[in-house]
């Protein structure tokens, strides 16, 4: 059976899918984006601001599945603008200990929903 994650400490899902589904000890999670889910706007500022509304979103989802960034094995990170690459990598960074950090693909894309510039998934173990 899969277990469905969800927490108003991110934001709600704007289409037919979940925050995250847990199946077994492997945690997916849904791409998140820069919206405050205490507001419901986009956090578009800065791209540091951005990547930040990001990892806090997917933060509350990991901790409402019981789990930290520590349990994170493998990320995916698309971003707009690959110029943003180094700043979104500050932001991203700070949450991993680098001796232990996940594996990651980054890409740019076309085009992301809303017109935002970045969104992370991430898949996680207990």
């Amino acid at each position: 059976m899969k277990k469905i994650i969800f927490t108003e400490n991110s934001p709600a899902p704007i289409g037919p899918y979940n925050q995250a589904v847990l199946k077994g000890n492997t945690l997916y999670t849904s791409g998140q984006i820069a919206i405050n889910p205490a507001t419901g706007e986009l956090v578009t500022a800065t791209i540091e601001a951005e990547t930040e509304q990001v990892m806090q979103n997917l933060k509350a989802v990991l901790e409402a599945a019981g789990m930290t960034f520590e349990n994170v094995v493998k990320t995916t990170i698309f971003i707009m603008d690959m110029n943003d690459f180094g700043k979104i990598n500050t932001i991203y960074g700070s949450y991993f200990n680098e001796k232990t950090a996940p594996a990651r693909e980054t890409v740019q894309v076309a085009s992301l929903p809303k017109n935002i510039n970045i969104e992370i998934s991430m898949i996680a173990v207990q």
